[in-house]
């Protein structure tokens, strides 16, 4: 790999062309980049030729004609590679780069067995399902193999989308079913002995994109899928599992987490990529005007605001579409999205307006015809520019980008590298630019590309023995079928204990031929797999229109009484939200406020699982129990952030048993490291943890609203200045335990980080969080450094047991 300085320094030139070759069109943002500063670094990816092999001896002679059109001939070797372990029976993951044809490798062994008629003379031979993370993925791979040509197997998609009639044509006829684990949980296992004959004869699962499935939905996944073998196995079938993932981190433990199988893993990618330059690029820092928002221009100011990474991202769409550059721009909401958009046309408008109308944004929400529409405008270069949610992110074949824009740290390393993997596909040197906001974790990344490159993915993240997660599985698979002795090595050794507590709450009876499900609802409803209790609808007062949605867990926050809420740009206040019927009814307004929830919480250790002393430090891990009630809002003025009142709110306690991480540090050192003011110590603290919380995924596959915290100068439990990050799911999902995994290095990047932060007293780009429930008060910035610095001083002295 080649790299420029990171930091302040100025980069040196790109590569230039290739000899006879133009320069990308792409190339004159760089150097815009690099006279204004704004290009931090520049990491060329280099191009590869590719490694061919030729297909197999066994392959369906119609399958390889098929396949060679879209290949143009001979396949790429890991291709085959996988393809040989799967037609052999073993279940295999391949873990290659994006567009590396991962979908080949599974199609020719899939097909090739599923042409084949059923020896009893039946018609319909062996079977296959094919599980995607989304439904727009699963009918791009069905658009994929109707445009095969092929005349057999029969295919077809299954979601929440299929009306019942299309249901029954597909459960007596399709050979390969395209669906997700949401169908299987809810629709397919429950209804077993409608889909008999095709469990009977189920040859493969296909998991696509399975680095997807981490934390607590990976975990439910993981269920289902043990589910399935269970039902399949009452048929008789045993299933190959074959998994693919562009990113994914030590694929066959992975795999073999997810499907509760051995798993042979092909990891080496022999497709050809083209050269690929990765920018850093930081949006300039304005002194904001008195009275006023910074704006973009002027003078450089490095202690000032940052402008959004939306703003910016949207010049830059502008920029690139405005020299002809094939741009897909990624944005972290649907709002974001049509921001974006929106801000490119604007400027389209001015600097090149025939332009303005090839510029649109894509995200969920919009008819799968407008889906469909949008993604071949962007395939035919009808549409120039697009911003997007991550709905573009995974397998939907958008081919030939020339570059691709991420506006704000998409979560993980994993994300980052599919949704660079978007541009380049043609052979055409890809440009890929990666936009912070004003984030932890952002700004530390921008700053230091060793974190982004050269190192692998995070590793995926799942507990399949959460109790919190298995419990609902273990009810749905005793409804579906009696669970029995024989069937307790499947779902792991936690699930004695689960189906005694199911049993003693009466969900559940233990007869002699084992547990039976004791109601008359159906039990896969109680649980969502994509979600943690359940949702609160948001209602138009006025209309009764559904708005949309938010999660039960965040709606005392999200959408209380008097709360503004924005949804897809228009502004709602809300009048009243009803826990007990799950509504929150909302009406337009659009005042000249924002409002922030304020929270009081407390965190009780009930088990400590590991505990080691480095001398005045104590580090831990186990479970917790986290209380936590919303006590009032504040309104601030749009723009400013002035503080205009507070009100309270009469909401109820909520208490979350979760995982979690803590350290301790010895009364004397913590206020050492405050300059023996112990008044600093909360200050410190919290600027600690919040910072901690915006580091954590970059070890681990989460966001920062996948975490909670509390830090406390004196902790009941541990009679010490403490600080504490948890999971902030039920039963916990692993992110937790992976901090304490890798402590030293966390920490250490987190106090780096807030160390360098240019501000002068803690920014959103160092101890500011955005869901801090006291409103980011007390924080002390260069106590949390010092506090920081004493913790990995003690790391790096060694570690003894503690008692």
């Amino acid at each position: 790999m080649t790299r420029a300085p990171a930091g302040g320094r100025t980069p040196p030139p790109t590569p230039g062309p290739a000899p006879g070759t133009a320069a990308p069109a792409w190339r004159g943002l760089l150097e815009e980049g690099r006279r204004d500063g704004r290009l931090r670094h520049v990491e060329v990816l280099p191009e590869r030729a590719g490694e061919r092999a030729d297909w197999p001896a066994w392959a369906d002679p119609e399958v390889v004609a098929a396949l060679e059109r879209g290949t143009g001939g001979r396949p790429w070797r890991h291709q085959v590679l996988a393809a040989e372990a799967v037609h052999a029976g073993r279940s295999t993951v391949l873990a290659a780069g994006t567009a590396s044809g991962k979908s080949l490798a599974f199609q020719l062994p899939l097909l090739t067995e599923l042409r084949r008629p059923a020896g009893d003379g039946s018609g319909r031979g062996a079977t296959a399902l094919y599980l995607a993370p989304t439904k727009a993925l699963a009918a791009d791979q069905d658009a994929r193999l109707r445009a095969l040509g092929l005349d057999r197997p029969l295919t077809s998609t299954y979601d929440g989308d299929t009306p019942p009639e299309l249901r029954r044509w597909v459960r007596r006829n399709a050979s390969l079913v395209l669906t997700n684990v949401d169908m299987l949980h809810r629709s397919v296992l429950p209804g077993h002995e409608h889909w008999a004959p095709f469990l009977r004869r189920l040859r493969f699962v296909v998991v696509d994109e399975c680095h997807t499935y981490r934390g607590v939905f990976g975990s439910h996944a993981a269920a289902v899928l043990r589910r399935l073998r269970r039902l399949a196995d009452r048929y008789g079938a045993e299933p190959v599992f074959v998994l693919a993932s562009a990113t994914v981190a030590e694929p066959a433990t992975t795999a073999r987490r997810l499907t509760g199988v051995e798993v042979h893993a092909v990891t080496e990618d022999t497709s050809a990529r083209p050269p690929v330059s990765v920018a850093l690029w930081e949006p300039p820092r304005r002194r904001a005007p008195a009275g006023g928002t910074a704006e973009p221009g002027g003078e450089r100011d490095e202690g000032g605001e940052q402008r959004t990474a939306t703003a910016e991202t949207a010049d830059l769409l502008a920029g690139l579409v405005a020299r002809g550059v094939r741009t897909l721009a990624f944005v972290r909401s649907r709002a974001g999205a049509e921001s974006v958009a929106a801000g490119a046309r604007r400027r389209l408008l001015e600097d090149a307006p025939h332009l303005a109308t090839a510029v649109l944004a894509y995200r969920g929400g919009y008819l799968p015809e407008e889906r469909r529409e949008l993604e071949e405008g962007l395939r035919s270069g009808r549409v120039l520019g697009m911003a997007s949610t991550r709905a573009l992110e995974l397998g939907v074949d958008v081919a030939g980008l020339d570059a691709v824009l991420i506006a704000g740290w998409p979560g993980t390393r994993a994300s980052f590298r599919q949704q660079l993997g978007r541009a380049g596909r043609r052979g055409r040197p890809a440009l890929g630019v990666f936009v912070p906001r004003d984030d932890p974790l952002d700004t530390y990344l921008v700053h230091h590309p060793e974190a982004l490159f050269g190192v692998d993915v995070e590793a995926t993240v799942l507990d399949p023995s959460n109790a919190y997660v298995l419990a609902p599985h273990l009810a749905a698979a005793a409804q579906e079928l009696p669970l029995s002795e024989a069937d307790l090595e499947l779902f792991g050794p936690a699930a004695r204990d689960v189906l005694d507590l199911l049993v003693a709450r009466g969900l559940l009876r233990r007869r002699a031929r084992g547990w039976f499900w004791t109601r008359p609802e159906r039990a896969s409803d109680l649980t969502d797999l994509r979600g943690a209790g359940g949702t609160v609808r948001v209602v138009e007062s006025g209309t009764g229109r559904v708005l949309g949605t938010v999660e039960a867990s965040a709606a005392d926050s999200a959408v209380h009484a008097g709360a503004v809420h924005v949804h897809q740009g228009r502004s709602y206040v809300v009048d009243e939200l009803d826990l007990t019927g799950g509504v929150a009814l909302v009406h337009a307004e659009t005042p000249e406020h924002t409002t922030h929830a304020r929270s009081r919480s407390e965190v009780r250790v009930l088990a400590v699982d590991e505990s080691a002393a480095h001398g005045p430090l104590t580090v831990c891990r186990g479970v917790v129990e986290v209380t936590s009630r919303v006590t009032g809002f504040l309104r601030r003025r749009a723009g400013t952030g002035q503080v205009l009142g507070e009100e309270p709110l009469d909401l109820p306690e909520r208490r979350l048993r979760t995982r979690a991480v803590w350290w301790s540090l010895r009364d004397e050192v913590a206020e050492d490291a405050v300059g023996g003011v112990r008044a600093r110590l909360p200050g410190a603290l919290h600027a600690a943890e919040h910072a901690a919380i915006g580091l954590l995924p970059l070890l681990a596959t989460c966001d920062r609203w996948d975490l909670g915290g509390l830090s406390t100068a004196l902790h009941p439990d541990t009679g010490l200045p403490t600080v504490f990050v948890h999971d902030a799911v039920p039963g916990g999902a692993g992110f937790s335990d992976r901090g304490h995994q890798r402590l030293r290095e966390w920490l250490g990047a987190t106090r780096d980080a807030v160390d360098a932060c240019r501000c002068a007293a803690g920014c959103p780009a160092c101890v500011q969080s955005p869901k801090c429930g006291n409103g980011n008060e007390p924080l002390d910035k260069a106590g949390a450094v010092a506090v920081l610095g004493a913790v990995v001083a003690a790391l790096d002295a060694g570690a003894a047991p503690a008692s």
